[in-house]
């Protein structure tokens, strides 16, 4: 089932491998017919994860950059739609000579051309792929028939993992192997068997279950692997290493390890669970609620770079989960919000598009601004910061975005240029700013400071990289009475002169940026924003 796991499994594997010296990417196969995860609904979806070469993807792929300390790139995501669109495409331009173009074989060997393309470019030794969806689910089909047609074709170099979930009724009291036992068989029908299987649960698997297992799986018992619930993901591939997981898939390919070498990452986890004093932070969003439950997978991103950096100073990260559209409808006075946001340590209001619970999260930005709680904001964070600020500070009182009022007089936020023709011809889908921008970092900042370990022994220390997502920016009509008022561009694009820092003074830390820090965050590398935040938080 979904959700169980497979994009830290994929990640975690990915980590054993490349301690072992070898060089591995990570692609993620999505079977929704849409291009790109850049149209679909977050509250469904989850996280759009970005790519430093701007390809809007599945949440997973955050999960590989951040367990393999590397970046991934465009080639590195599939789903239905690229796969039919490229061959329609081909098929147009007579691609295929004139032929008869056929679901099969021609999906399936435009599917395995872009695997090899990405394992070349990343000049990998190991390419691992992580099918979406469920095993018996009619979208994955074609891709699952790409695997069997892989598996026939190079039979010693693929190796086909199982991720299934072995539930432990509440009533029962006892964990259940039919579900996985099915899911083989389903599997099975096919053309696949499952080379190893890894046990999701909420426990570790015991000898009776694993038994059990390899008798009605058909796979030896030391190839089914325990998945036990953890606290932290990042123990995942510790746990897969008790059980030898790297030395049985690389015995499977007949390799020997390179080298054996976890220990920083075995440093890193040890730092996580002695880690006791808390840091409380507060996020205010709009993506988080579905019917009865809290979903956290719209902001992953966030709350891993959250976890980075409050591992760094050694405190235990506690998350907490505002709902902005209360900051309209039921908190309402400065001094109930006030009330509310002085249980944190710290603020973050993240992206996100839409009207919607806006008014809730400017509230929010007022009372860190006036009452000095450290705020970090992320790309529409930085726009309602500036709304904000014009609004209170300046006085402009009608200060609005364009994507909230096309018919404001003062649209401190507006659409850029370039983007207004696409809007008009209704182009979405992948026509935002995206991917890796320059910022140049202004002297003397909060931000200049807490990059300077990052850009240490670049050519030009006040430039640095950062991923953007979004279609409106900040008004440069606006930026000298901004400025004039006490609001400091900490950095602007060097080719364009957008804003893409900015802070304030006299403040313990009141920091927001146009792009999305969070998606460069690594737990061996936090971002330094987040550092330079959680330090404010933590006052030190």
């Amino acid at each position: 089932m979904s959700g169980i796991g497979k994009g830290i499994a994929t990640a975690s594997i990915g980590r054993i491998i490349k301690s072992k010296g070898f060089k591995v990417t990570a692609i993620k196969i999505d079977p929704y017919v849409n291009v790109d995860a850049g149209t679909m609904n977050p509250l469904e979806h989850g996280e759009v994860f970005v790519t430093e070469d701007g390809t809007e993807c599945d949440q997973d792929v955050g999960n590989y950059e951040r367990f393999l300390d590397e970046n991934i790139y465009d080639e590195n995501y599939l789903t239905t739609g690229r796969i039919y669109q490229a061959v329609i495409e081909r098929e147009r331009n007579l691609g295929y000579g004139g032929r008869c173009v056929e679901v099969v074989p021609d999906i399936p060997n435009e599917v395995m051309a872009r695997i090899q393309k990405a394992g070349k470019k990343a000049k990998a030794d190991f390419v691992l792929i992580e099918i979406g969806g469920t095993v018996g689910e009619y979208q994955n089909l074609l891709f699952l028939e790409t695997a069997r047609l892989m598996k026939l074709m190079y039979p010693k170099k693929v190796l086909m993992i199982l991720v299934s979930y072995l539930p432990i009724p509440r009533m029962i009291g006892e964990m259940k192997t039919k579900p996985t036992q099915y899911a083989v068989r389903t599997l099975n029908s096919a053309g696949l068997q499952p080379d190893i299987i890894l046990a999701r649960s909420a426990l570790p698997l015991d000898y009776p279950r694993k038994r059990k297992l390899s008798i009605f799986c058909n796979v030896a018992q030391e190839d089914i692997i325990s998945a036990p619930d953890v606290e932290f993901v990042y123990e995942v591939p510790l746990n897969f290493e008790k059980e030898k997981l790297g030395e049985r898939i690389l015995k499977k390919f007949n390799l020997k390890a390179k080298k054996q070498d976890m220990k920083e990452w075995e440093r890193l986890v040890k730092t996580i669970r002695e880690s006791k004093e808390e840091v409380k932070i507060g996020i205010v969003g709009k993506y988080f609620e579905i019917g009865n439950f809290t979903l956290m997978d719209s902001y992953i991103s966030v709350i891993e770079a959250i976890k980075h950096a409050a591992f760094y100073f050694k405190k235990k990260p506690k998350v907490f989960w505002l709902s902005a559209e209360e900051f309209v409808e039921k908190i309402k006075t400065k001094k109930e919000v006030f009330s509310v946001l002085k249980q944190y340590d710290g603020i973050i209001v993240p992206g996100g598009f839409g009207k919607r619970g806006v008014e809730g999260k400017i509230k929010v930005i007022q009372c860190c601004r006036e009452n000095k709680i450290p705020f970090l904001g992320l790309c529409l964070g930085l726009q309602l910061a500036v709304i904000e600020f014009a609004r209170n500070v300046v006085g402009i009182k009608d200060a609005n975005s364009f994507e909230f009022d096309q018919k404001t007089k003062n649209p401190v936020i507006d659409l850029m240029e370039d983007q207004k023709a696409l809007l008009k011809g209704r182009k979405y889908g992948g026509t935002m700013r995206l991917g890796a921008y320059e910022c140049k970092l202004q002297a003397g900042t909060i931000s200049y400071s807490a990059y300077q370990e990052w850009t240490k022994g670049a050519k030009d220390s006040s430039i640095i990289l950062e991923r953007h997502r979004h279609r409106y920016e900040v008004n440069n009509k606006y930026r000298q009475v901004l400025e004039e008022k006490g609001m400091c561009v900490a950095g602007v694009n060097p080719a364009t002169g957008l804003i893409e820092i900015i802070e304030l003074k006299n403040h313990p830390f009141f920091v927001a940026t146009q792009f999305h820090p969070e998606f460069k965050s690594r737990p061996l590398r936090p971002h330094p924003l987040f550092k330079a935040f959680i330090k404010a938080c933590l006052k030190i």
